[in-house]
């Protein structure tokens, strides 16, 4: 599924990287924990979170991660947004919850990370 159909799917807003929308996803990692995010996620995943940090982007960029929405409408810092685009990582901010966001992800098809393939 495209970055941009999520987009819709979440009514998420686009704080960075809107040319970046045609991305493919194809799991989700749903984790305020950055250890997890680098323990279970591989390429062309996006990850859900309410933690509005840097280690959020500098996660992101070792693992590869194809995009993150931030959910409950929490909205990074400025530094953060501009620490995103600079990596080429498209950023997103839902009103849904952690739980809500994975749910309707998880209902239009998109998998998790689990090491158990699913």
């Amino acid at each position: 599924m495209k970055l941009r159909e999520i987009q819709k799917l979440l009514d998420a807003r686009i704080l960075e990287g809107e040319e970046l929308l045609d991305r493919q996803i194809e799991t989700c990692c749903g984790s305020d924990m950055m250890s997890d995010v680098l323990a279970f996620t591989k390429r062309s995943t996006l990850l859900c979170t309410g933690l509005t940090n840097m280690q959020v982007v500098r996660t992101a960029d070792m693992t590869e991660l194809s995009g993150v929405v931030f959910v409950r409408g929490k909205v990074p810092d400025r530094e953060i947004v501009e620490a995103a685009a600079e990596d080429g990582l498209p950023v997103l901010v839902t009103e849904y919850t952690l739980f809500e966001a994975c749910g309707i992800l998880y209902g239009a098809g998109i998998r998790g990370c689990s090491k158990r393939g699913r």
